[in-house]
């Protein structure tokens, strides 16, 4: 049974769906079409683009192919990252192609480049507006004449953050691979094999790594892993300020885990990479800048 109050508010019920109803249909009482009720929704494109059109590269001696053609210079035709050298075939030339990469790839690494260095190398990045960018650096950060003079870890990661901002205040759009810090203290164990290595070792070559090469002693041992601890907290700090950034890619630490060799090694100064080693550094950083997903 329905009350007379009952009977009000189903009226009212039914008028309200009544006007609903008439102000969804048109005219002739027909329902719009949908295209009229929303805009098409487009998808967006993928935030990671892994056929970039164009590469900068910043960073240190290992980005300009130092010791990899002759002792004590620079050789950037064999670089990871921007080189021309068919031995190499770097990661220009993979994603760009040989003759485009001699076009639209540069490289504003500097051997003995600090991170402090590395704001302004992006600033000079960012006005090229690439689509990609390359980091490595930090072992010079390591590779000090003492344990004690290395670039602490906080400022360390100011200059990195500093560096991402110079970047996205030119280029917002740009994508960024980041290279882990290699493993200074596997380069040693595998670099002292040499006479002639060691010799060149002397000349101060990342003393705070290198220096008393065949020494053993506790004094010696805990310097070494000083040395290699603060490069695994280096590492840690581009994981992290890079993760913050969505179109930057940290390596995961395939550089410092890279089992390197000493064919892999510069037949100069038997620490920084050979022709080879940079070939190996092209390998890591095109199939992280290629792999699907973020």
């Amino acid at each position: 049974m329905v009350t007379t109050r009952g009977r009000g508010v189903f009226a009212g019920v039914m008028a309200g769906l009544s006007l609903t109803v008439a102000g969804c249909t048109g005219a002739d009482g027909s329902l719009p079409a949908p295209s009229a009720t929303r805009a098409a929704v487009k998808p967006s494109p993928p935030v990671w683009n892994v056929k970039p059109a164009s590469l900068a590269a910043v960073g240190d001696s290992i980005t300009r192919g130092f010791d990899a053609c002759g002792v004590l210079q620079d050789c950037p035709e064999v670089s990871w990252a921007t080189g021309e050298s068919t031995e190499v075939d770097s990661l220009a030339v993979r994603l760009l192609g040989p003759v485009k990469a001699t076009t639209h790839s540069w490289n504003y690494a500097r051997t003995g480049a600090l991170m402090a260095d590395l704001p302004g190398q992006m600033a000079q990045a960012g006005t090229r507006k690439p689509e990609l960018v390359t980091v490595m650096a930090g072992a010079n950060d390591a590779c000090r004449d003492s344990v004690a003079e290395m670039t602490p870890v906080a400022a360390f990661r100011t200059s990195f953050e500093q560096s991402m901002a110079a970047l996205r205040s030119l280029a917002p759009k740009s994508q960024v691979y980041v290279a882990s810090v290699p493993d200074l203290k596997r380069l040693w164990s595998e670099g002292r094999t040499s006479p002639l290595g060691k010799v060149v070792w002397k000349l101060g070559i990342c003393p705070s790594m290198l220096a008393d090469a065949d020494s053993q002693d506790q004094a010696a041992t805990t310097r070494r892993d000083s040395v290699q601890e603060r490069v695994r907290e280096y590492n840690s700090v581009l994981k992290e300020v890079c993760a913050k950034d969505l179109r930057c890619r940290f390596d995961g630490g395939a550089v410092y885990d890279f089992q390197f060799g000493t064919k892999q090694l510069s037949r100069w100064d038997w620490f920084h990479p050979s022709t080879d080693g940079q070939a190996r550094l092209a390998e890591i950083a095109y199939a992280k800048v290629t792999a699907p997903g973020a």
